[in-house]
């Protein structure tokens, strides 16, 4: 199994779904297309693509060229059949390769939320192990439009579409399902100037909101992501 994966921005990386690739015994590149590292082509013969998240939109393409390049590449996959999951802004970008509209600044949602399934998401081979409503780790300020002819899998009252599948396996989802507690523990580090900024008491909130939360927001995310591997 030949995994390609996007990353889109520094300090961001796989979580959970790295540690159910490595169970699956997937080799993983890594291309840094934020650092201009060649996007590949569907023909370079990867069984799946992951799209990571980014602090950019997913309108950015003056800042970052490549983009509508990688939203071709996200759709040539799908339509390939080959696996596809797009988090964050990877998401954004699937639903903007399929048509849909970027609603940049509208959905601003942070720390450990409640997302819902839909009827559709509980009967999904990625949602399918996860309950019916669980918290997991969210950091956007973008969400979108649905796609034509896609399934919705999952919202919340921040942003009505959280999670979406187009055709067998092309999964956008716009929570960080991948990010276990020791990640955000990580980008607390990393990200602390914007964090300062923007969410001044998250240090002070952290530690019990991760103990209230982060054992269930785990368990699901890594559930999931070893259902997306079954997929490739």
């Amino acid at each position: 199994m030949r995994i390609l994966t996007i990353q889109n921005f520094d300090d961001t990386g796989l979580g959970q779904i790295g540690f159910a690739l490595e169970e699956a015994g997937a080799s993983v590149e890594l291309v840094r297309a934020h650092k201009g590292e060649r996007l590949p082509a569907l023909e370079d013969g990867h069984d799946g693509l992951i799209v990571l998240g980014g602090g950019q939109n997913a309108l950015a393409d003056a800042e970052y060229p490549y983009m509508p390049q990688l939203v071709e590449l996200m759709r040539d996959f799908a339509v390939a059949d080959r696996a596809v999951l797009g988090v964050c802004l990877g998401a954004q970008l699937l639903a903007r390769a399929f048509g849909a509209d970027n609603l940049i600044g509208a959905a601003p949602e942070f720390g450990w939320q409640e997302v819902e399934l839909t009827p559709e998401g509980a009967a999904d081979p990625v949602l399918a192990k996860v309950p019916g409503r669980f918290p997991i780790f969210q950091w956007h300020d973008d969400t979108f439009t649905l796609p034509r002819g896609a399934v919705r899998l999952a919202g919340n009252m921040t942003a009505h579409n959280q999670a979406f599948r187009v055709a067998r396996a092309a999964y956008g989802i716009q929570f960080h399902f991948e990010a276990d507690r020791k990640m955000v523990r990580h980008w607390n580090s990393s990200f602390a100037a914007y964090l300062a900024e923007r969410h001044p008491d998250w240090p002070d909130r952290f530690e019990a909101e991760a103990a209230r939360h982060g054992p269930q927001a785990d368990a699901a995310g890594l559930a999931i992501a070893r259902a997306w591997v079954a997929t490739v």
